[in-house]
């Protein structure tokens, strides 16, 4: 697998934890050897492991809304990544930037960040569709 269909296997799995309520799954993709951060929409930053995955449990409790990733854009840095995406919310979108480190061999996320945005994807898709990812 090349490095960038790893980095959106991780992507993908980041989206499909949050639309199964899966905590664990979410708690297993991020870092543990590194700092990660997190700046969830109108929320203060958030920085440490347990402050993030504290603040991704208490969303995926309260019943997150279902969220996809829509036209996922990967950039490669040697042993960083970036994934820049739509996130459709609800027929709304947000913009978002997923950060990957390469730890012990396997890709994992530091940081996640989602705003509003004027902007939407390119492409549309059947509104009846019920993919969870891109």
């Amino acid at each position: 697998m090349s490095d960038r269909d790893a980095i959106m296997f991780v992507n993908d799995a980041f989206y499909m934890c949050f639309a199964a309520g899966d905590a664990d799954g979410m708690d297993d993709l991020w870092a543990k050897s590194v700092s990660v951060t997190c700046i969830h929409p109108g929320w203060e930053s958030l920085v440490g492991r347990a402050a993030v995955i504290d603040s991704w449990r208490t969303i995926i409790t309260a019943g997150a809304p279902q969220i996809r990733c829509r036209e996922p854009e990967v950039s490669l840095y040697g042993d960083t990544a970036s994934v820049i995406c739509f996130e459709e919310v609800e027929g709304r979108f947000l913009i978002a930037t997923n950060l990957f480190v390469r730890e012990e061999e396997v890709w994992k996320m530091v940081h996640h960040q989602a705003g509003p945005t004027r902007g939407q994807p390119l492409t549309q898709e059947p509104a009846n569709e019920n993919k969870s990812i891109n």
